[in-house]
């Protein structure tokens, strides 16, 4: 995380109090005080709780909320960013995340604001997607800082994603627009789980990119890396037959490996130059576990991307690895409310 301090988002509140920012994921609920030069303090983390119903779930994002109370600079808070893994619904204040099967169109933007009042806490609150999190985190402090147009994405167990557009945030009215892991790339493609055929999603994801090569006969190693991704499950054979996995057979030059990583490569490819011509972003941001390959997942893409961005408005288009990884989550929550939420002098 950046050590020296940074202005505030664009849409900055007037008031220099933090923003409380909660992150919720499928293995950890976390929050913190997100301040404007984008230093955190008190920041608090709960396991995400299993085999409980949702209200078992939201108990632990009580916790964070109570905790958070406890520090004396809770009263200065000026307001409040949620970022969640989705499906989320930001117009309803709803979520219904894949990797929590206890939250179906659970309302966690009400429940949030319940609790802050309760520990005496009238803030405005924001929900926001993690990849449309991700996107407003990498906006302020990351790799996309400077740049008025920018796409981030997210490439982990599936592909999300976010805009900024003009410097500003761009959402969309359900807080999905940049949600390009379903964006179809592939005409005659597989079906994907959202209902489409050919989605970057069921391609570049990382459980894609695992079974994909499985299919075409490729055997997981028991030297494997065991780190990245965390999708798919080890092989039978005891090896990471995830798309680490993958990722570290292919570093050692396994044909099919390599294979999967440039067909990956290509999806996204097709998909960042089809979003850079509609909208002109100049900037491509990845994150998430897949991206933890390297130069495995970025040469391809590069390399395909010329045969895709060739008008003279995006063959300049940059792709490059988000750089604030764990933090993005409470980051983004913190940089999407500032960002979202009208200015207070409060």
């Amino acid at each position: 995380m950046p050590t020296a301090p940074f202005p505030a988002p664009r849409a900055a509140a007037a008031s220099s109090g933090p923003t409380v920012a909660i992150d919720i994921g499928g293995t950890k609920i976390a929050g913190a005080l997100v301040h404007p030069d984008g230093t955190m303090t008190a920041t608090t983390r709960r396991p995400t709780p299993r085999d409980v119903d949702a209200d078992g779930v939201m108990a632990a994002v009580a916790e964070v909320v109570a905790e958070l109370s406890e520090s004396p600079l809770w009263a200065s808070a000026g307001r409040c960013g949620i970022g969640s893994a989705g499906p989320v619904d930001a117009s309803r204040g709803t979520v219904s995340p894949v990797n929590i099967g206890a939250w179906r169109e659970f309302p966690v933007q009400e429940r949030v604001v319940a609790e802050l009042a309760a520990h005496g806490a009238d803030l405005s609150t924001v929900l926001a997607g993690d990849g449309v999190a991700m996107t407003a985190a990498e906006h302020w402090l990351g790799a996309a800082r400077g740049h008025a147009n920018a796409l981030c994405m997210v490439v982990s167990t599936g592909v999300g994603g976010g805009l900024i557009l003009n410097n500003q945030l761009h959402p969309g009215p359900t807080g999905n627009a940049g949600h390009i892991g379903h964006i179809s790339v592939a005409f005659d493609g597989e079906p994907c789980v959202c209902g489409s055929r050919g989605c970057v999603e069921s391609i570049a994801s990382g459980t894609a990119i695992a079974r994909w090569a499985l299919d075409q006969g490729w055997t997981p190693s028991d030297t494997g890396s065991d780190t990245g991704s965390g999708t798919g499950s080890a092989g039978a054979g005891g090896g990471d037959a995830t798309a680490a996995g993958v990722a570290a057979a292919a570093a050692a030059g396994d044909p099919i490996a390599l294979a999967a990583f440039d067909r990956a490569g290509r999806a996204l490819a097709a998909a960042i130059a089809a979003t850079a011509t509609l909208v002109e972003t100049d900037i491509a941001v990845i994150g998430g576990g897949v991206a933890a390959a390297g130069d495995t997942l970025f040469a391809p893409i590069r390399h395909h991307l010329a045969a895709y961005a060739t008008l003279s408005f995006v063959k300049d288009i940059q792709v490059v690895p988000a750089v604030l990884g764990t933090h993005a989550g409470l980051i983004g929550a913190a940089a999407a409310a500032t960002m979202l939420l009208p200015s207070s002098s409060s």
